[in-house]
Parts: C-alpha cells; structure tokens; sequence
C-alpha cells in the first residue's frame, strides 16, 4: 500500500512541476509583451495588443485556480506528503496554494475583463498626462479601483480591505503592521527636513541646472553598468516614459530609463535603480528558472536592492570618488569648476519636489507616504477616484510644503495605478527600510564595504548580495528572508539612522 502511495504522490509531483513549468513559460511571454507594449509598439497597435495580451493573462490565470491545480495542491498539501519534500517543492506549493486560496473565487471572465482594463489604462494614463488631463484617465481609474475593491473582498482580510492588496506584493504585509513602521519613519523624516531648512545651508546643486547631452548620457549609463554588476549579455537598456525592469526569463532581463537634458541625475539614478532590480534577478540560483520561485521574494524586498544600489551605494562619496572622473571625460565643459565632494554633496541635495522618481533620498519616503494614505482611503471607500487631484495636493502641501500647478506634476505622475498596483508603492519605503537594515548587515561582515566601492571593486558586494539574498529567489518569504540576513525582523530605526547620520554631515547640521 505504501508504495503506491509513492508513486501517487510522484506522478501528482511530476504533474505539478509540469504545470509550474507551463504557468512561468507563459509568464515570461507576457514580460515580454508587457515591456513591448511600453518601449516599442506603435501607438495605433496598442488596443488590439493590450486584448491580446489580456487573452493571455486569463488563460494563465485559468491555469493557477484550474481544478487540476487545485486537485495537485490538495495532495501536496496534505500535512502526510508535505513533510517529505525538499525546501524547493515545499516553496512552490507554497506560492501556488496562497495564489490559488485567494483567486479561485475569481471568475475568468471577471479578470480578463479587469486584464483588458488595465492594458488599455495605460495608454489612457500616457495621454492624460501628455495632455495634462486627469479626466481622460479618470474613467479608466474609476473602473480599476472598482475591481480591486472586490478582489479585496473576494481575497477576504482581517482589519482592512487594503490589507489583502498589500498582502499581493508583500506577503503577510497588513495595515496594522505597517502604520507604526512609516509612523516612525515620517516623524524623523519631517525633523530631519525642518532641521536642514532651518539650518540655512546649501549644496552646489545648480551644477544640475544646465544640459548634459542625451547622447552622452547614454553612453555613460552604459558604461557604468557593467561595472556595477548588471550583466549586458543577459539584458538591455532601453527608454521609456517612466523607468522599470522586466524580466523576461534569468538570461533576458531588461531595462529602460527616461533622459531628460536639464536633468542628469533622472537617467542617472533611474539606470542605477532599475540595475538593482536587474542583477538581483540575473543572480537567481540558475536551478529555479522556469518555475516560481525565479523571480525576487517580494517587491519590498526587490526595491530594497533597487534602493540599495541608487542610493546607499549610487550616492555615496566612495561611489562618486571612483566614478567621477569618468563622468567628468563625459561632461567636461558641465564640470570643469566643480570637485568630487561638491558634486557628492550636489548628489545629495534635500528639496521637496513634485515628483517621485526625482525625489532625494529623504523626501522620498515622503512621496510614498502620500501615496499609501490615498491608496487606504480609496480602497476602504472613504474618498472616490474624482476627489484625487484635490487630496493629491493637500497632501503634498501638508508632507512637502509644495502644491502640484498641473495634474500631470502631481496625480497623473505615477504610472502603477494605471495597471492596479495598488498596494505596490509601500513596497517602496519597505525597500528603503530592507535596505538600511541589510546595510548594517553587510558592514559587519564586509568592514571595508565602502573601500571596495571607492575601489571599483563592485564584485566583492555582489558576490554577498548573490550569496545572502539574490540566489534564493522566492524560496523564502520576505519576513524569513531578512530574519535569515540580518537575524531580526523589519526594524525602522536602521533607516531613521543612516538617515540622520548621512544628511548631517552632508549639511554639517
């Protein structure tokens, strides 16, 4: 009897890595249509190209809530076979049994519906903010947060709807949890800005204030990425209106950024960010491609390299010390009266501003703050879609002393609501808290981290983040994981600090 139990249990196996296998295959042709839809397509393709790729997005989904996967997970649930699979089974079924409890009440046709939707919305977003013009997008919005409201419900949650939106992108993230994280993070934030007001002083960053040729800017990216770890032969780099990653499989990672001639630093920080994301998914341990676990554990945990590498390894002045003179051979006529520091400290220049992906490093959380209040409210029903340019401003106003002239400045800026990211932009500062606390980590075990930065010897820190957190993929959730890294759980104080201390001494507070 037991060995058919076995040979039961292995054909449900085989069956069930089968199915995996087909699910990641399909979703990398997706990625793939997805960064096409954005960097290449022709505009007028676009409609019949987002029905398309919602056609295939439904029939993925089909196979995630099938009665066959639900069938396969019921055995390999089962606490009699789980307790003899290896960790990489026990994290696949993990990944499929959560995605499967929460949708298979979702009927098909509701979320192709929702996956046409959210296709077309972006071409309604490009638009709106072309033309600066919430209206044009706002019945495309309006129809979006309809649907997550009732995948919220459909989802089910415990304290708030936002909760089981979160929970997409950070899994086991909730409401509850987060407040008194970004609580902490806002007070010392807001502090720290007023202190650096009030203190009077500045940083030479009108050496930004003049255009730096698109051409060369590109060239200079394309320098420094290799160096810094992104592998070229298995991605690209390309441009967008608003910068992403895409991975289309381990071998096939892409890039895009947005240049803009009066503003360097965009592109600039833009390619380094969207590296972060890239060389964590090109150093997936090999064995987890085509399957679930191929991508990154979390997107709080994917912004946490992204951020990492912007900002405590882009920014720093180990960073410019090494690559500055090479960005000067670039731009000699734009620097030629300004030194190394000047340009770390220009680097570094704390001023609110109107848009995200421009924002400081400490201003940043600010921005995302904001966004996450909205998210809340409109998903628990207390404010509508047609109430958001107004709530937009006051907010910027109340966090960031500036109000929005324009919608496309202010609400139309962000491109996620326009595919149903909600629960996506605290992922953010999650990853500005991951990364402070795998910082002090990696300073521990590296002492002279920022030598070997200074140096240009980039592999040295890759190598560690491959070893500690690239290589695992999903295989542990992102709670598991940074206990496994830095042996305790999200704590804010590690980014409150590194904060403080940095911008201190840039401003000599």
């Amino acid at each position: 009897m037991e060995k058919v139990v076995d040979q039961t249990l292995q054909a449900a196996l085989e069956k069930f890595h089968a199915l995996d296998q087909k699910i990641t295959h399909f979703s990398s042709i997706i990625g793939l249509t997805d960064w096409d839809s954005k960097v290449m397509a022709p505009k007028k393709g676009r409609n019949v190209f987002a029905k398309a790729t919602g056609t295939l997005r439904t029939e993925v989904f089909k196979l995630q809530v099938s009665e066959e996967m639900g069938a396969l997970l019921a055995v390999l649930t089962s606490a009699e076979n789980s307790e003899v699979f290896d960790q990489v089974t026990k994290a696949k079924v993990r990944e499929y049994n959560e995605f499967f409890q929460k949708s298979k009440s979702i009927p098909a046709d509701l979320f192709q519906e929702y996956s046409i939707l959210t296709a077309q919305a972006n071409d309604a977003w490009e638009e709106a903010r072309e033309k600066n013009e919430f209206a044009i997008f706002l019945p495309y919005l309006e129809k979006i947060v309809d649907y997550k409201r009732k995948f919220a419900e459909i989802y089910g949650y415990e304290d708030h709807p936002y909760d089981a939106l979160l929970d997409e992108f950070e899994p086991g993230l909730t409401v509850k949890r987060l407040d008194p994280l970004f609580a902490k993070l806002r007070e010392s934030s807001v502090n720290l800005l007023e202190r650096i007001k009030k203190s009077g002083k500045t940083t030479p960053e009108e050496v930004f204030e003049q255009a730096f040729e698109i051409e060369k800017q590109k060239e200079f990216n394309r320098f420094i990425l290799p160096i810094i770890g992104f592998d070229m032969e298995a991605g690209r780099l390309d441009e967008t209106v608003h910068p992403f990653a895409q991975t289309v499989t381990i071998g096939d990672v892409r890039l895009t950024t947005r240049y803009v001639e009066k503003n360097v630093r965009s592109a600039l920080f833009g390619t380094i960010h969207e590296a972060g994301h890239g060389i964590y998914e090109q150093h997936v341990n090999p064995a987890y491609e085509e399957s679930v676990l191929q991508s990154g554990a979390s997107f709080g945990i994917h912004e946490s390299q992204s951020r990492f590498l912007e900002n405590m390894v882009g920014r720093s002045n180990e960073f410019w010390n090494y690559f500055y003179p090479h960005l000067v051979k670039y731009f000699p006529a734009q620097l030629k009266n300004v030194s190394v520091d000047g340009f770390y400290r220009a680097v570094n220049s704390v001023k609110p501003s109107f848009i995200r992906v421009e924002a400081d490093e400490l201003t940043y959380n600010l921005h995302i703050m904001l966004r996450y209040e909205i998210e809340k409210a409109l998903i628990g029903g207390e404010i509508e879609v047609k109430d958001l340019p107004a709530v937009w401003n006051q907010k910027m106003q109340d966090y960031l002393g500036i109000t929005p002239s324009t919608d496309s400045e202010g609400i139309l800026q962000d491109v996620h609501w326009s595919f149903g990211g909600f629960g996506y932009f605290p992922s953010y500062s999650l990853g500005n808290l991951y990364a402070a606390q795998i910082l002090r980590t990696i300073q521990k075990e590296i002492p002279d981290f920022y030598a070997h930065i200074e140096n240009g010897r980039f592999e040295v820190i890759q190598e560690w983040l491959r070893e500690n957190i690239h290589q695992y993929g999903k295989l542990y959730t992102p709670n598991e994981l940074i206990i496994k890294i830095t042996g305790e759980q999200l704590n804010a104080n590690y980014l409150v600090e590194y904060l403080e201390k940095k911008y201190s001494e840039v401003y000599g507070l």
